[in-house]
């Protein structure tokens, strides 16, 4: 694996020599539920035909079928890396040619590797390519961790910790009598110092559900006090005169941040409620690069970018994202939509800059099922991985059905 450079200098000499996806999947047992949500607001609650009102459920879990992705990356070295599990949209750019094209390119040019995947593609910078490309760029960082021997943290620049905080996203919690005072009193006993609750309605549900918005703030916060940090999240599906209306009523409660009360390109809306109220603003998962992110830092519009590496291009972009926050005091919370991405760059980071990690406590469990000694919070943090890349390995035993998906060599 080890050759001489021209400077006498050892390095590691290899290529890509396959991209395949494998699928494992299992049937639950039978004492397994599925999976059921609360309707969540989201961008198409504005249309009443598409908002399932307060009394229904989202189904989130297929009752029959449990079911992982996973992208790998083998070298002519033998070594392989894998990142997962990866949302279905990822399939069609890998299949379609992105694979393919990583043939026979070394998978240390890191920075070459990235641009050339971006450059390929007019439409790279945004959608279920730069998914995709953020599959790969993953799976990369965790095939250099196992040539080297080291996990991808060390990578990074190594960990001034060995715990990472995590804040418990409620998502999934039902907000009916008595359940938002319980489950926001049992994370605080079990040691979760900040935690993330979803709005059930929008400006489509009129005064009503506004009162519904307001009352999750007044009882979380009546469970907690104090002694718990309260965000919010609106997942783009308000407009300014809901927001204001929104933050004038329930900034006595101080909630820690406001998330997503409008789409990423609505940088005019968030300036103009960041200047009208003292509660911070935060967003950051769907602002896909570098480029996104930049006016609304220049503008002093968030208080926390909440940039996705599944999303935005990797560990790679996330990496520079977090660079571009520090000089403006923005502190960066990754998204958690993943968690073995995510933890490794906060871990990599300042505690000051990266203070936590964002914990789906009731899906990342499940979403990990397949896996040998997945990440988990433990009274309120994780354990700092150690072992090589993202550590992610596949629990045979779990797997009763094996597919490949695709597969490029």
């Amino acid at each position: 694996m080890d050759t001489t450079g021209s400077g006498g200098n050892p390095m590691i000499d290899t290529r890509i020599s396959s991209v395949r996806m494998r699928e494992v999947s299992a049937v639950p047992a039978a004492d397994s539920p599925p999976r059921a949500a609360p309707p969540q607001s989201r961008p198409l609650s504005v249309y009443p035909a598409f908002h399932t009102g307060s009394a229904g459920q989202v189904l989130l879990s297929d009752p029959h079928r449990r079911t992982a992705r996973y992208l790998e990356i083998a070298t002519t070295t033998g070594v392989t890396g894998r990142y997962g599990p990866l949302d279905h949209d990822v399939v069609a750019p890998l299949a379609d040619g992105m694979a393919g094209e990583l043939l026979g390119l070394n998978p240390m040019a890191n920075g070459y590797v990235w641009d050339v995947l971006q450059r390929t593609n007019r439409h790279a910078r945004h959608g279920t390519r730069k998914i995709a490309m953020s599959a790969v760029d993953n799976a990369l960082w965790d095939l250099r961790g196992r040539l080297m021997g080291v996990p991808v943290w060390q990578l990074l620049g190594g960990a001034g910790r060995t715990r990472i905080p995590a804040y418990a996203s409620t998502h999934g919690t039902f907000h009916s009598e008595g359940e938002v005072e319980r489950t926001a009193a049992e994370l605080l006993d079990q040691g979760y110092t900040a935690q993330k609750w979803f709005f059930g309605d929008g400006p489509g549900q009129g005064p009503e559900g506004m009162e519904h918005n307001i009352a999750l703030v007044e009882r979380a916060r009546a469970a907690v006090g104090f002694r718990s940090a309260l965000m919010f999240d609106a997942f783009m599906s308000w407009d300014l005169p809901y927001a204001r209306a929104w933050c004038a009523r329930v900034e006595r409660f101080r909630p820690d941040w406001l998330e997503e009360p409008f789409p990423a390109a609505a940088v005019p809306s968030f300036a103009q409620l960041s200047s009208s109220t003292t509660i911070p603003l935060a967003a950051g998962e769907h602002l896909y690069d570098r480029y996104d992110l930049l006016p609304f830092l220049q503008q002093g519009l968030l208080s926390v970018v909440q940039v996705d590496p599944e999303w935005c291009g990797g560990v790679t972009e996330a990496v520079r994202m977090c660079a571009m926050a520090e000089p403006f005091g923005v502190q960066v919370l990754p998204h958690g939509h993943g968690i073995h991405a995510a933890l490794h760059i906060v871990a990599s980071q300042s505690p000051q800059l990266c203070p936590s990690v964002e914990y789906l406590y009731r899906f990342t469990p499940e979403k990990h099922y397949f896996e040998v000694e997945a990440p988990a919070a433990k009274g309120g943090a994780i354990p700092l991985p150690t072992r090589p890349g993202f550590g992610i390995e596949i629990d045979e035993d779990r797997v009763e059905m094996d597919e490949e998906v695709f597969a490029f060599s």
